[in-house]
């Protein structure tokens, strides 16, 4: 019976152990979303401690730490960081097939060489011998263990980027690159929206009036931030995008309603993020930029803990609304006028892997090889069976060989362990796949899609 967390977990047969340690194991990494925040990586952000580095603003642990009864005074509140700790170390025991006991342990492991089990028992010792360890570390130290190659951070239209030019400069092995992040563009009816139009207007040159100026404005922002090495976008679909016609007329007629102090229904407002989008779209097609979509969360759900601890910290949820026609529709407009740029479909609801792994075969041109990508496993379904399904939909439907590979999609300096977890199971399943006859053991072609899903494709997909 294997050990926990040995030298070949995870790989199952002959083959995925041949597969992980020959090839995909030193592979460098390509994280082209995240929310590490580049401040911190230009300031060389330090941690006090493994509760600040390890709870600090995750919502992944936040989540668990509740469902196992810890009060909250041991996630967010007043309570000493040694105190949350230790709650931490005390209930991970019980979430046995969750990702965070795997990802936890594999932290410990490959950043700081500690073998013990997260329990109760060992927290005094983890807590120490980890503190000790970071005394020594900061936030650039993670990212060279890791071999993390690029970076990509999630950054607002209006931010000047001024920590990016700096990291450029620095002495940083990893190269940490802007990705365009238009949220507060896109979420028209927040109360803010006005004032936020006056700011990227500002910065961009462009008084901002109509739709028509709104989109002038983004446009002067994606050439700013593709001259200090931006290659890809990132957006946000939290409700239905609708089928049919979206006009400009229509994007002007929703905009001019918004700013003169009216709220758009849900229909309306996914009208005008379906409009902002292909406008932008085409901007990112003549850029060369690829387009990326999460879709499908359902966010705040709770007020009472919105109210009191803000957004983004773990009340959020899968939606099922159904996106597919107006997704459809929106890809087939840009491709009507061949301004479709590189796009990846990241599926939050496991109910539409089928969906969208079927709808990215409508919109490949053999121009690009995977133009259209059934991006990987993200957020709720970033865990083993959520990974498998993920790469066993896009093996059914599309060509698992042109993926573009895994993400972290997270704001801790210490998750990159997650893209050793995916290549681990990309490496079981093409194993399986072999031993079960359905694959040849051609170590070449094998080792292509490894190396290719692992690092070489989004290096290529992205122009980075």
């Amino acid at each position: 019976m294997p050990a926990f967390l040995d030298h070949d977990f995870l790989l199952d047969t002959g083959i995925a152990r041949r597969l992980y340690h020959e090839v995909a194991a030193g592979l460098p990494i390509i994280d082209y979303h995240s929310h590490l925040q580049q401040g911190e990586i230009a300031e060389r952000k330090r941690f006090r401690n493994i509760t600040e580095l390890w709870l600090g603003g995750d919502h992944y642990k936040w989540r668990l730490m509740r469902s196992a009864g810890v009060n909250e005074q041991l996630v967010t509140g007043a309570a000493s960081d040694e105190d949350k700790f230790r709650a931490f170390c005390s209930v991970l025991p019980l979430a046995a097939g969750n990702p965070i006991h795997h990802w936890s342990h594999l932290e410990l492991q490959r950043l700081f060489g500690i073998d013990l089990t997260i329990n109760a028992t060992n927290a005094p010792r983890i807590w120490q011998a980890a503190n000790s360890r970071l005394a020594e570390m900061d936030c650039w130290s993670f990212l060279d263990l890791a071999k993390v190659e690029i970076a990509c951070t999630t950054d607002d239209p209006a931010d000047d980027l001024g920590q990016h030019a700096e990291l450029a400069n620095s002495a940083l092995k990893t190269r940490v690159l802007p990705a365009f992040r238009p949220d507060a563009a896109m979420r028209c009816n927040k109360p803010d929206f006005p004032a936020y139009l006056q700011r990227l207007g500002g910065v961009a040159g462009v008084r901002i009036t109509d739709f028509a100026s709104l989109v002038e404005a983004l446009a002067v922002r994606v050439r700013f931030f593709h001259a200090q090495g931006g290659r890809i976008s990132d957006h946000a679909i939290d409700l239905a995008l609708p089928p049919g016609e979206i006009t400009p007329a229509l994007c002007e007629a929703l905009l001019s309603r918004r700013l003169s102090g009216a709220e758009l229904s849900e229909a309306e407002l996914g009208a005008f993020q379906r409009g902002l989008l292909q406008a932008l779209g085409k901007v990112y097609a003549q850029q060369g930029w690829a387009m990326c979509l999460h879709i499908g969360a359902q966010r705040n759900n709770n007020r009472r803990r919105l109210n009191t601890l803000g957004p983004d910290t773990g009340y959020d949820s899968i939606s099922d609304f159904t996106t597919s026609a107006g997704l459809a529709d929106l890809l087939d407009a840009l491709d009507a006028e061949d301004q479709l740029p590189k796009t990846l479909l990241f599926c939050l609801n496991p109910a539409m892997n089928e969906v969208l792994s079927t709808l990215i075969g409508a919109f490949q041109d053999g121009a690009t090889r995977g133009k259209v990508q059934f991006g990987p496993a993200w957020w709720f379904n970033d865990h083993k069976d959520g990974n498998l399904r993920q790469l066993q939909t896009l093996a059914a439907h599309g060509v698992l060989g042109t993926s573009v590979g895994m993400v972290t999609d997270s704001r801790s300096f210490a998750s990159y362990p997650r893209h050793e977890y995916f290549r681990r199971l990309l490496c079981r399943q093409l194993g399986q796949w072999v031993e079960a006859g359905e694959y040849p053991d051609d170590e070449e072609a094998l080792g292509q899609i490894v190396r290719g899903v692992s690092y070489e494709n989004a290096k290529h997909y992205f122009g980075l």
